[in-house]
């Protein structure tokens, strides 16, 4: 179960909408940073959100290309996502039907090693339990990645971290009932070894998360 957490702001009947238009202007990450240093770079929330949306995207946090242009996913690792979900960019970017809630809203820069940095954990501290709040409509949950699936799943679920995880997806998905959790990697192209390794996360898992899909966005 997703954990709760008590934030400034917002009360019960707070509106999505002016929650998100405060959330866009956050920049605790840079100006008071509550873990690690601060952000290196000019804040840019990215999130895709409606009260609407019956599939929730929880990712872990925007990319180089998602920070310049605003919007989720504008890389590859979106092509894939886009073509695991076979969704067309229409779809998948209309947030009546898809909301997209990372864990991290900003780019949380790059290690030493030119890869991106965890997200930052004051994303998740401060607005997600609010945000998850006003999407009442949610039926699926996707959990893209190590964080989101800590954060929404019990710990005994997420043994043998993404591996561990993805591979217990049917007892996952079968045990929640409303929202369906359905655990996922990363679709970076990184991982395509990690595809090849697995198989059956094409031929098993796919045309459940396809079939699921294709019900909520008809």
């Amino acid at each position: 179960m997703p954990r709760s957490s008590q934030v400034p702001g917002g009360g019960l009947h707070e509106p999505l909408p002016a929650l998100l238009d405060e959330l866009r202007r956050c920049r605790i990450c840079r100006d008071a940073p509550r873990s690690g240093g601060p952000l290196p770079h000019v804040p840019r929330p990215v999130i895709q959100a409606s009260a609407e949306a019956r599939i929730c995207i929880a990712g872990q946090a925007p990319g180089t290309r998602a920070h310049a242009s605003g919007r989720p996913y504008t890389d590859p690792s979106g092509v894939r996502l886009r073509a695991w979900l076979q969704l067309d960019e229409a779809t998948f970017y209309d947030p009546r039907k898809i909301a997209i809630v990372p864990m991290g809203f900003c780019f949380p820069g790059h290690d030493a090693l030119g890869g991106d940095l965890p997200p930052r954990r004051e994303c998740a501290d401060v607005w997600r339990a609010r945000v998850m709040a006003r999407l009442p409509n949610i039926e699926l949950m996707l959990l893209i990645g190590q964080y989101a699936q800590r954060w929404h799943l019990a710990r005994t679920a997420t043994v043998g971290g993404v591996t561990g995880t993805v591979g217990r997806w049917r007892e996952i998905y079968g045990a929640s009932s409303r929202p369906r959790l359905l655990a996922l990697p990363h679709p970076s192209w990184r991982n395509s070894g990690w595809l090849k390794r697995n198989p059956w996360f094409e031929m098993d898992l796919l045309p459940v998360l396809r079939a699921d899909v294709a019900q909520l966005v008809a």
